[in-house]
């Protein structure tokens, strides 16, 4: 049986309003499943109407796709992973209300869970009233149902199996053997630093039920994805581009091509059916429109919001009006093809080290600043150490610790002094290539690194303390110059995005600040030292080796062939 779950030309079709959602490999078994979804009906609309008559063609051909991939011959579901990533108010709930009741009908086994797995109790309450509802709306569904509301469970009389509606913050799902789940607002499980482990629990099921499958439901982050929402949404991403070949995966993704979001042309009303399929239905066109009107003008990052809820647009910096000027130009001056700290060695005339940070609770932040031997750009490159420990006191952040891990920015140390030696390590290399001017620390946190250094053989006068607080205007001030006027490239290393969206500039005098007590629980270490970096880089340092010692000898040498 041959089937893929891959569709390369996806922003085709959803500009030419194509279906992106494959068709059934059982047609059978899929519009079995349709007959009931269809019969369904939506007691929260005026006349409660049956899912036939109020949903759009874009929700039968998905019913189609999860029912139809089912072969009764064998008793497998050949796709076994769904990811639906659309916008908010396109009947998510009422679709995953319906869906669940349809496997709940068709389940032929005795005393089966079905499962609905919600990342707080509000979310929980959103699924499990419209399946509740459903039933009392149908007298055929009441009779063959018992509605247990307090334990959001729905029985069936006969065969015991069932539908639970399980909150992740308060309720338990160890031990959970459904064969069929669905996850409702991934996005939300992806700031859970015990997400991956909850999930283990909730599909573990699944092992023996070669029938099951797993159905996850999201709308775009409020914050920079991270955690599993980020792990899958890249997953999917590659599954659906033909990058990995999985036809047990398939993901369902609204949103805009990569040439309109360049353009901002998900800013034109008349392109907001791209990521809203149900418009015209259940979502406005000039709802949208009016509210997008309203969102511009705002400087506190709720038009950011806005677009990811309801235009699907991933968040990258967090631009809110306190924000740092220079956040606004750091993702536009990444070097295309990234920089890696060997690049910047290679490419450097001169190199200015900052160093941030470093306590338990911390994180201990790395820049190097080099000035391009040919181009006379700053070229910054940053990295970060933690301590495990930082992921049980900062829970909230740990996922995206784990993905900035991953991505090679942050290193997570398993004993107290290795982060420094690292550190050093990285300085001694810069010496070694006759490169390095000065290194600039917090002279609060600088004892440790002090000693370090001078293990690795950093002479003492090129360790210099930078004076932070409102001292530190003037290189913040240089760098967003530099950013604005394309004077300075970076390896466009996502923590360090993070990072810069996480600056908050405090008015102090003719002075700003950007101090990590502004800044709240929101990690900036790394940012800090790239300050401190261009704080001595800014002085214009000479050129220890490199370009000038190369002009010196070929200009002299030319003359002297000539002569």
């Amino acid at each position: 049986m041959e089937w893929s779950t891959a569709c390369p030309d996806w922003e085709r079709r959803l500009v030419a309003r194509e279906s992106i959602i494959p068709p059934p490999i059982f047609v059978e078994e899929a519009e079995r499943a349709l007959q009931i979804f269809k019969e369904l009906r939506v007691p929260d609309l005026p006349g409660k109407p049956r899912m036939a008559d109020c949903c759009d063609e874009w929700v039968f051909n998905f019913v189609r796709c999860i029912f139809g991939a089912y072969d009764a011959e064998t008793g497998k579901q050949l796709i076994r992973e769904f990811g639906l990533l659309i916008s908010k108010k396109n009947t998510k709930s009422t679709i995953a209300a319906g869906i669940m009741l349809t496997a709940l009908i068709l389940c032929w086994r005795e005393e089966e869970e079905h499962l609905i797995l919600a990342p707080t109790r509000e979310v929980a309450d959103n699924a499990f009233k419209p399946a509740a509802a459903m039933v009392r709306a149908d007298a055929e569904l009441s009779a063959m149902f018992h509605i247990q509301d307090h334990i959001r469970t729905i029985t069936d009389r006969t065969t015991r199996n069932s539908l639970k509606v399980v909150a992740a913050d308060t309720d338990t799902v160890s031990g959970k053997k459904s064969g069929k789940v669905l996850v409702d607002e991934l996005w939300v499980f992806g700031k859970r630093s015990n997400a991956e482990s909850m999930f283990m629990e909730a599909l573990g099921g699944q092992i023996s039920r070669e029938e099951g499958w797993v159905i996850f439901l999201t709308t775009q982050s409020d914050d920079p994805p991270a955690g599993v929402f980020k792990e899958k949404l890249s997953y999917w991403r590659n599954v659906r581009d033909g990058k990995i070949l999985d036809r047990k995966t398939l993901g369902i993704l609204y949103e805009f091509p990569l040439q309109m979001i360049e353009d901002k042309a998900y800013l034109r009303s008349e392109n907001f059916y791209i990521t809203n399929p149900n418009i015209g239905r259940s979502v406005s066109a000039e709802w949208l429109g009016d509210e997008l009107k309203k969102k511009q003008g705002a400087s506190d990052g709720t038009l950011q919001q806005f677009l990811a809820k309801h235009l699907n647009i991933e968040i990258g910096l967090n631009l809110r009006s306190d924000r740092w000027a220079g956040a606004e130009f750091w993702e536009a001056q990444a070097a295309p093809e990234g920089l890696t700290f060997e690049q910047l060695i290679d490419r450097s005339e001169v190199v200015d080290v900052g160093i941030d940070g470093g306590g338990l609770d911390d994180l201990l932040g790395f820049a190097a600043a080099g000035r391009d031997k040919l181009t006379r750009q700053w070229l910054v490159w940053t990295h970060a150490w933690a301590h495990p420990s930082v992921l049980e006191r900062r829970k909230s952040e740990a996922p995206r610790f784990r993905d900035f891990a991953g991505n090679g920015d942050l290193t997570l140390v398993e004993t107290i002094g290795d982060d420094v030696q690292d550190v050093a390590e990285l300085v001694a290399r810069v010496e070694a290539a006759g490169l390095l001017d000065k290194v600039g620390v917090d002279p609060s946190g600088i004892g440790a690194i002090l000693d370090a250094l001078a293990e690795a053989g950093i002479p003492e006068e090129k360790i210099i303390g930078i004076s932070q607080g409102w001292k530190l205007n003037g290189a913040i001030k240089t760098t967003e110059r530099k950013l604005a006027e394309g004077g300075l490239v970076h390896g466009g290393q996502p923590m360090m995005a993070w990072c810069c969206g996480n600056a908050r500039v405090v008015p102090a005098g003719n002075a700003i600040l950007i101090t990590k007590q502004a800044s709240g629980l929101a990690k900036i270490d790394p940012l800090m030292a790239a300050f401190n970096a261009i704080s001595l880089l800014s002085l214009n340092p000479q050129a220890q080796s490199g370009l000038d010692n190369y002009l010196a000898d070929g200009f002299f040498g030319l003359i002297g062939s000539n002569s």
